[in-house]
């Protein structure tokens, strides 16, 4: 056994590069103010109580200038001040947002709406109220992107615990249910994934003003948050990863599993390319058999061979060639029919460097002497195919370990590697910081798997016979 440890891994942003994507935004401005093309205004459309669409209004002025940090914090670094969404800074664009480009929810619809007994039928109603002003504010008054408010009532009628997706294990499988799954937050982002731009939920708590040793975050890091995933979601890149010149192109694929909603149906797979960009292209995949080996979903190798060729085209059709190199991310073991399929396409099309590797949780914990946890970025090699990886741990520039419970490391297994286990842990450490739903740059899992277990949360909501929307930003 070897212990090792990576440095934070730096982001490249407009002017310079920084491990913290806050600090890189606040003094060196989005990366993509390279890009003389780029739109430097967001048009913003809302939907919600008019109670909910004024404290919205005053949430985004407050967005636009300068938040200072949480008023009483051991950890500057963690609480950092907002530096404003404007076209002098930061961002370097400005959001456009009027009365027209909204649409109101009346009270009457309110009680109408949770007066539906049966519960799909209640939020599949809810779904079509919103889904019919996102269009009017997406087709008419051509919306950027569509904020739909959840106002206190409503929530109390849609949602039964909350807004936000359960999150299945590492394995990649959810929990049995007998009943037939409906999630509001799910449901909305998929039937309103056809008007061709993306929309963002948000509840009317957080909108209120924030209080001290309030349970939320603060008005800061609620911006650095909210701002980052607007910019991203419409067509922008805040950051990216640091290019090497000296190495070939390299193309991110992860691959996971998720069941129907009626858990009738087998695990269905799923797949993504992610570059340096953190562009991500989302493909469906065909029903999976559970091998009775292992009990893990696995494709067949006719499955694995047209699933890869499909990532790789569309890789092709954005790129104009094909990578030098093909890392693949699974959350399940490979078995030979999935090697097989997976080769044969990397053959067939002359890459010249591929890299298999596993991703679980790890049930191992590391305790190091004193109070915190060991550091993030710490890795443990057990042999030469199985390493665990710390991606959350204590931070040296947070000045603490930002978490509640002892972190677990995740393991890697290394099943066929043209690269050296130094770097593919070094990458996957990389890929945790391309979350742009969250600005602290400590993630657990590498964007190729967070972005699989997320997408499959709401692509089981898209009938098969429609196509998906490819771009990640429609699944955030």
């Amino acid at each position: 056994m070897e212990i090792n440890f990576i440095s934070e891994p730096q982001l490249e942003f407009g002017e310079s590069v920084h491990f913290c994507p806050r600090k890189g935004i606040s003094e060196y401005h989005a990366y993509d103010i390279k890009f003389r093309t780029r739109r430097k205004e967001i048009l913003i459309g809302v939907i919600g109580t008019n109670e909910d669409i004024e404290l919205f209004f005053k949430w985004i002025e407050k967005c636009k200038t300068y938040i200072p940090a949480k008023a009483v914090s051991k950890q500057p670094n963690l609480f950092v001040p907002f530096c404003g969404f404007n076209e002098r800074m930061g961002f370097c664009c400005s959001i456009m947002f009027d009365k027209e480009l909204t649409k109101s929810i009346s009270s009457s619809e309110i009680k109408e709406i949770s007066n539906i007994k049966n519960w799909d039928a209640r939020l599949n109603n809810c779904a079509d109220l919103y889904c019919g002003h996102i269009e009017y504010l997406i087709s008419e008054k051509n919306a950027d992107i569509v904020i739909c408010i959840i106002s206190k009532k409503l929530e109390q009628s849609i949602t039964k615990q909350t807004l936000q997706p359960i999150e299945p294990s590492i394995e990649g499988i959810e929990q049995e249910d007998k009943n037939i799954e409906t999630d509001f937050r799910r449901l909305l982002k998929a039937k309103s994934m056809h008007y061709g731009r993306p929309i963002q939920l948000m509840l009317h708590d957080s909108l209120e003003p924030y209080k001290d040793k309030s349970s939320r975050q603060d008005d800061a890091t609620r911006a650095w948050n909210f701002c980052t995933a607007l910019f991203y979601k419409t067509n922008h890149t805040p950051w990216r990863l640091i290019r090497n010149q000296n190495k070939v192109t390299t193309c991110f694929i992860g691959i996971s599993f998720f069941r129907s909603r009626d858990k009738k149906f087998l695990h269905t797979s799923l797949a993504q390319l992610f570059d340096d960009l953190g562009n991500g292209v989302i493909l469906r995949g065909s029903p999976v058999e559970v091998s009775m080996d292992d009990r893990q979903p696995h494709l067949t190798e006719e499955q694995a061979n047209k699933l890869l060729k499909g990532v790789l085209s569309e890789y092709e059709s954005i790129h104009g060639n094909m990578p030098a190199r093909v890392v693949i991310h699974k959350t399940s073991n490979y078995n030979n029919e999935e090697l097989q399929g997976l080769s044969s396409v990397i053959q067939e099309l002359r890459i010249n460097s591929v890299d298999y590797i596993t991703i679980h949780d790890g049930s191992t914990r590391l305790f190091r002497t004193g109070l915190y946890p060991p550091v993030r970025g710490t890795y443990i090699s057990l042999d030469d195919k199985t390493h665990l990886l710390f991606t959350r741990g204590s931070v040296d520039y947070y000045q603490t370990y930002p978490g509640l419970y002892v972190p677990r490391p995740i393991e890697i297994r290394v099943v066929e590697s043209d690269e050296s286990p130094s770097i593919i842990c070094e990458e996957i450490l990389s890929l945790t910081k391309m979350n742009w739903n969250n600005t602290q740059f400590d993630g657990k899992y590498p964007i190729t798997i967070d972005c699989a277990r997320r997408v499959g949360l709401i692509m089981k909501y898209i009938p098969q016979n429609v196509k998906p929307m490819t771009k990640y930003s429609f699944y955030m």
